[in-house]
């Protein structure tokens, strides 16, 4: 997958498949949409390409941005973009200035001007441009003018529920990962450093790996015990991990660490990715530490039989 940092750097490609978007999740919907632009892409012998914007127009364009979430880092929607197999990624830096522009304007000033579109696919429920006013009847109206097709993709159903990352983001906050996770197509995850913490894990015989997470907008799943595997130099292990305040020791502050299974390696400084596979209980505070280690034990257990 070809990436470019700017609309301007973007090289005319054999008849153009477009979508635009934020895509925070990347999820099935999305994948629904990018799976139509590539039958697209194989039928007219032309190549996809992704126009999304960094940061999050909501974070340049709302004051209360510091309590806005996102499902995934601009590393992993990168990643899994490009897993998906788009061919190019046009990543348009977002400015106060650039959201002056009228939906028509970008359409017109950027999108055909720059791009070329043969077609643009864009999802069921999807606006753009200044005030969000872009939508599929704007797009509708302007094709003739620009020598463009449109064809919008219609929403993707699980559970009889809509796929959205809205929908996504409140599933992660109230703890139901499990659906979640369906509607994202691959498991949630959490990429960090790990740091030293104060050992009482080590002392249960549950010794974890305590993770910082570096991105203040990455958002973090409900408090609970988890079921997991982490990516550690590029080999996967089985876990269990706790996202919570650690009430029975009285921690206070939010954690998140994870008891990797049979391992015993110094991995302090180490990058790694936790890969949370289902919530097994929430976070409860206990009598004492041997009431604790028993409840682990059967967490352990509990884990061992779902991965």
């Amino acid at each position: 997958m070809k990436v470019y940092h700017g609309i301007q750097e973007f090289k005319p490609v054999n008849h153009p498949i477009v979508t635009i978007g934020t895509f925070d999740g990347v999820h099935m919907g999305h994948q629904a949409i990018f799976e139509q632009m590539k039958k697209e892409a194989v039928r007219r012998s032309g190549e996809t390409v992704l126009i999304t914007f960094s940061p999050h127009p909501r974070l340049v364009l709302y004051t209360d941005s510091q309590d806005l979430k996102f499902i995934n880092t601009q590393a992993k929607k990168m990643d899994q973009i490009e897993k998906a197999g788009i061919d190019h990624l046009i990543i348009i830096p977002f400015t106060k200035e650039f959201a002056k522009n009228s939906s028509r304007d970008f359409i017109a000033n950027y999108v055909v001007k720059y791009v070329h579109p043969e077609m643009i696919i864009i999802g069921y429920d999807h606006h753009f441009g200044k005030n969000r006013e872009g939508n599929i009847k704007l797009l509708e109206s302007l094709k003739e003018q620009l020598h463009y097709e449109v064809t919008q993709v219609p929403p993707l159903y699980i559970d009889d529920l809509p796929v959205s990352s809205t929908r996504i983001r409140n599933l992660l906050k109230s703890g139901n990962l499990s659906e979640a996770n369906k509607m994202l197509g691959y498991e949630y995850s959490l990429t960090g450093e790990v740091i030293r913490g104060n050992s009482i894990g080590h002392k249960l015989g549950f010794p974890t790996a305590n993770i910082k997470i570096p991105n203040e907008f990455k958002l973090i799943a409900a408090n609970g015990v988890y079921a997991c595997r982490a990516l550690i130099e590029g080999k996967m292990y089985k876990g269990m991990s706790n996202i919570g305040v650690r009430p029975t020791i009285d921690h206070g502050g939010l954690s998140i660490e994870m008891n990797i299974f049979d391992f015993d390696k110094d991995i302090y400084g180490e990058t790694i990715t936790i890969f949370f596979v289902h919530r097994l209980r929430d976070e409860k505070k206990f009598e004492n530490l041997d009431a604790l280690k028993e409840q682990l034990k059967l967490d352990r257990e509990h884990s061992l039989s779902i991965l």
